[in-house]
């Protein structure tokens, strides 16, 4: 969803300083409701919390300790993340510096801000001690204290205007979504009503928040507006809720649908090259538009979006997906997952969390 999104919503838009982003949201009224269902980050936290969990109870049940299990998951997702920030800060330094890009430096913001909720996620890894013992601690009481720190948060830096205060939610928010995810396999065993009840609350919470006035509509960044995202706000905290319901009432069907031979093999398929395709789909992107800049010798976009740009949508994956295959095939090979054996007999079960976690 991410890397979709990226691709086909990006619209770059070049001044003098180097090229910046925007996306149709800012231009299409109405259009910051589908972020509810496609900001999927909170989701990802959540996902993220239930197989921290899920792996740490199987390391533990081999003996391993907490410190290393926590520094061997530090290391997996660490390593390929510095990797790839320490090539384009050098690259961007080298043509800033030698070739007087001027644009380099914001050129190369770009190509590596997704990589934000790795370093967010990183420090959740870090923090799995504290957050298992709450848990053992304190069960679903976190879940609620969590809450109310976020809006804490939020008034002070509202009401109060000290936005500084708004970067604990990057701890609080976030941390928040990774404990939901604790509670995965009781939400799993309970009944379709309390899916609802997750889906309803969370929406209705959204609708409030979002139609108080108080907060923006859109669940992404939109040029111009107060960010629900950087630092988050209240509003994520409902949004994982929302999300959390809407996702286990379609878990049953979709479920289903993963018995089937062919959308096993669609699933396995995005698992083992999830973590090389995130890490290296804006770099794809940027030899893409890169490619498309020196054909056209025009770098700017449509500020607003056409009927001939939506009506291109759905082709827009293909250019930066032919530039970013490449790129996984010469670097990022080592981080593709191996491919899963089964017979049909014994199918290969559905992933529980993706493999990036």
């Amino acid at each position: 969803m991410v890397v979709a999104w990226h691709w086909v919503f990006t619209i770059v838009i070049w001044k003098d300083d180097g090229p910046r982003a925007t996306s149709p949201i800012g231009f299409t009224t109405g259009l910051w409701a589908a972020t509810w269902l496609l900001q999927v980050m909170p989701l990802f936290f959540y996902v993220g919390g239930y197989s921290h969990l899920v792996a740490w109870e199987a390391a533990s049940a081999k003996g391993e300790r907490l410190a290393r299990f926590v520094l061997r998951r530090l290391r997996a997702l660490a390593v390929p993340a510095l990797i790839l920030l320490f090539i384009w800060v050098t690259l961007g330094v080298v043509l800033g510096n030698v070739f007087n890009a001027k644009w380099a430096g914001r050129a190369v913001l770009l190509v590596v801000s997704p990589l934000w909720f790795m370093g967010v996620y990183l420090m959740l890894v870090a923090l799995l001690p504290v957050f298992l013992w709450l848990h053992r601690r304190f069960d679903s009481i976190v879940v609620v204290w969590l809450a109310g720190i976020a809006l804490a948060v939020d008034i002070i830096r509202f009401r109060y205007d000290h936005e500084w205060v708004g970067m604990a939610n990057m701890i609080v928010v976030w941390g928040l979504c990774h404990q939901l995810g604790f509670f995965y396999e009781r939400l799993v065993g309970a009944t379709r009503r309390s899916d609802w009840t997750l889906l309803w609350a969370g929406l209705f919470g959204l609708v409030g928040l979002v139609f108080s006035g108080l907060y923006p509509g859109s669940m992404v960044g939109v040029p111009g507006e107060t960010s629900n995202m950087a630092p988050p706000t209240l509003c994520i905290v409902a949004l994982v809720v929302f999300q959390a319901g809407v996702v286990e009432t379609l878990r049953p069907a979709l479920e289903r649908r993963l018995e089937r031979r062919r959308w096993q093999r669609v699933n396995e398929t995005i698992n083992r090259f999830s973590m090389p395709l995130f890490l290296f789909h804006t770099t794809g992107m940027a030899l893409h538009r890169a490619a498309s800049y020196a054909l056209k010798g025009n770098r700017n976009e449509a500020r607003e979006p056409t009927l001939w740009w939506w009506l291109s949508r759905p082709l827009a994956v293909i250019g930066p997906l032919l530039f970013t295959l490449p790129v996984i095939y010469l670097f990022g090979r080592k981080w593709v997952k191996p491919a899963r054996t089964s017979t049909p007999e014994q199918p290969t079960p559905a992933p529980t969390a993706p493999s990036a976690v």
